[in-house]
């Protein structure tokens, strides 16, 4: 009965562990001709931040997916080899998970703040443009 088990548990860490690499393929094809049309049309170095977000995702779901299947190997009857194993490689993928997440989120937050601050820049002459007459409008009286 385990010998099946572990049959089975084989061809599904295979099907997830190609799952993930389809995740990570998909990921890099889609950015590079995101990076190759950012590039042809706009040539300017921010128009890049969102595809490498884009990329950072799919990496970092990708990893998810070889982790998980690193988890599903060790499932049935586990020697400690085996455990010590997924632990280096769980920390490892962790690792580069955790580094790749605050990369994305400190890239999401530049270009928030680029966004940002285009946004404003009108809004503050406007802004400024009203309190001038409201001012002009307090030496009438």
């Amino acid at each position: 009965m385990e010998e099946l088990l572990q049959e089975v548990v084989d061809v599904l860490v295979v099907i997830v562990e190609a799952c993930g690499a389809a995740v990570i393929i998909v990921g890099a094809v889609w950015a590079f001709v995101r990076f190759l049309w950012v590039g042809l049309r706009h040539r300017a170095a921010d128009g890049f931040l969102p595809v490498r977000l884009t990329l950072g995702r799919f990496l970092a779901l990708g990893l998810e997916f070889q982790l998980a299947g690193d988890v599903l190997r060790t499932a049935v009857a586990p020697s400690w080899e085996e455990i010590g194993q997924l632990a280096a490689i769980a920390a490892i993928r962790t690792a580069l998970n955790y580094f790749l997440g605050k990369e994305i989120a400190e890239e999401r937050r530049q270009m928030e703040e680029d966004e940002n601050r285009s946004t404003d820049g009108p809004d503050d002459a406007s802004s400024s443009g009203t309190d001038r007459s409201t001012s002009r409008a307090g030496r009438t009286r």
